[in-house]
């Protein structure tokens, strides 16, 4: 069996997987990677760095990619949409804020608007912004987001709102994840960590290493990294990291982390310069226990794929 959706069919790809546009992370490299191999690469353009933007989608060369934005933070910046759209982004992903000053923009454009969202009030906002596809994103995420789970959000937005296809994103890793979504009404899924832990991606080695040492259990949602780099967002939305010193010395203390900070923020900066993570934090999900190497995307997504279509087929009987 093939996996075709209404996602494949909007985005122009082969198979229903998209890479998640981690900040920095989801290089121009590993877009082109994902979206080479049939997924769709989508550039990771988080707070916005013009110079960044434009090296990377060189490095993608004409590969079909999209590009992600953090919306609050482009709401500040809204000249980095221009610059992306210049490129002709299949499309464009909005997190975190109110995508309706953007999205005429983005589809006059020609790109698809994807919408990720942590709530179902966000998604029916989602729907009437006039997003192409929605991204139900559950708390076992890495990096930022909010506290619905993605097994009961996803089939929740799905039912809702039939017109809109919807992508999964949270906790998935590999073909079982991408079949649970499809079970759940989904239509594909949006993948972080398990790209974080590719060849391609644009993090440091030792990082890397530490997804592969690292149990579910590891991981910690707080703003205590936030708090640290002196980037707090707004409520409702905090952060998934793998748990270190650092976060084990402050979690529960934020305030009196806050009475240290300029010290603290120093060490933190320091450190991710040294790739010392005891320090720095490795931005990932609940998935880094499902993850124990280093393949190419190419082979990630491949796996994806197959152990999906073997699955879906012995529930379909085919």
């Amino acid at each position: 069996m093939t996996l075709t959706t209404r996602v494949t069919e909007l985005l122009g790809s082969e198979h229903p997987i998209l890479l998640a546009p981690m900040d920095i992370v989801a290089s121009g490299k590993l877009a082109r990677a994902v979206s080479q191999s049939g997924g769709l690469g989508l550039l990771g353009g988080g707070y916005g760095n013009k110079d960044w933007l434009r090296r990377e989608f060189a490095a993608a060369g004409n590969a079909r990619i999209g590009c992600g934005f953090i919306t609050w933070s482009l709401a500040k910046r809204p000249e980095l949409l221009d610059l992306a759209l210049e490129h002709q982004p299949v499309a464009i992903m909005l997190s975190f804020g109110d995508p309706t000053p953007f999205a005429g923009k983005v589809k006059r454009a020609g790109s698809k608007l994807i919408c990720q969202v942590q709530s179902f009030r966000q998604a029916k906002e989602a729907a009437e912004a006039g997003a192409d596809v929605i991204v139900a994103q559950g708390t076992e995420a890495g990096g930022h987001g909010s506290n619905r789970t993605t097994l009961t959000l996803v089939p929740e937005i799905a039912d809702a709102l039939p017109e809109v296809p919807v992508v999964a994103a949270g906790g998935i890793a590999d073909g079982r994840g991408l079949a649970a979504a499809v079970m759940l009404g989904a239509e594909g899924v949006l993948v972080g960590t398990r790209f974080y832990a590719s060849q391609e991606a644009q993090g440091h080695e030792i990082a890397k290493r530490r997804i592969l040492q690292a149990d579910g259990d590891s991981t910690l949602r707080s703003i205590v990294f936030d708090i640290t780099r002196r980037n707090v967002w707004p409520a409702p939305y905090t952060g998934r990291v793998l748990r270190n010193s650092h976060s084990t010395r402050w979690y529960g203390r934020e305030t009196e982390l806050m009475q240290h900070l300029d010290e603290e923020a120093a060490r933190y900066s320091e450190a991710g310069e040294a790739g010392n993570f005891d320090t720095a934090a490795v931005i990932a999900g609940e998935a880094v226990g499902l993850i124990h190497d280093l393949p190419p995307a190419a082979e990630i997504v491949e796996r994806m794929v197959r152990e999906a279509e073997v699955l879906l087929g012995r529930r379909l009987g085919l």
